[in-house]
């Protein structure tokens, strides 16, 4: 019999949220910069993607946030990180999306305290994001 060696991995959705130039970063309680987006729910199992993205959007940077459909653009972010609450690393999976900003207030849902609309052209990540989640917003900065 063959040892058992799958990883197990949460799944989530990150959106690259542009307005012109600019993009879209939130700051999160727990001490890090992020991306708009986040995990799927146990019961979200049978639900589209597009449909999860939709509830953290809302979730994350309020009602008012108008965006065109967003699509799927080829960037992946591999993350293990420590899980608050349960104190202990956990591994991500996530797909990247682009969306356009079309309109609307950004409003801090309870898991963010800031944001930032960070220009593409002279933005220095490395001041922002570490691990897997740098490596996921430098490919998709050489990417445009």
């Amino acid at each position: 019999m063959e040892e058992y060696d799958k990883d197990l991995y949460f799944v989530a959705i990150k959106v690259f949220l542009r307005d012109g130039n600019k993009l879209l970063i939130i700051h999160d309680i727990f001490g890090d910069w992020d991306l708009p987006g986040g995990r799927i729910k146990k019961d979200e199992f049978n639900t589209s993607l597009e449909l999860v993205l939709n509830r953290k959007m809302k979730e994350e940077i309020g009602e008012e946030v108008e965006y065109g459909e967003p699509k799927q653009n080829g960037i992946f972010f591999r993350v293990e990180r420590l899980e608050y609450g349960i104190n202990q690393n956990v591994r991500i999976f996530a797909v990247g999306y682009d969306a356009e900003y079309k309109g609307g207030e950004v409003t801090l849902g309870k898991h963010i305290s800031d944001f930032k609309w960070v220009d593409i052209n002279n933005f220095n990540p490395k001041e922002y994001f570490r691990g897997g989640w740098l490596r996921g917003v430098e490919d998709y900065l050489i990417s445009k």
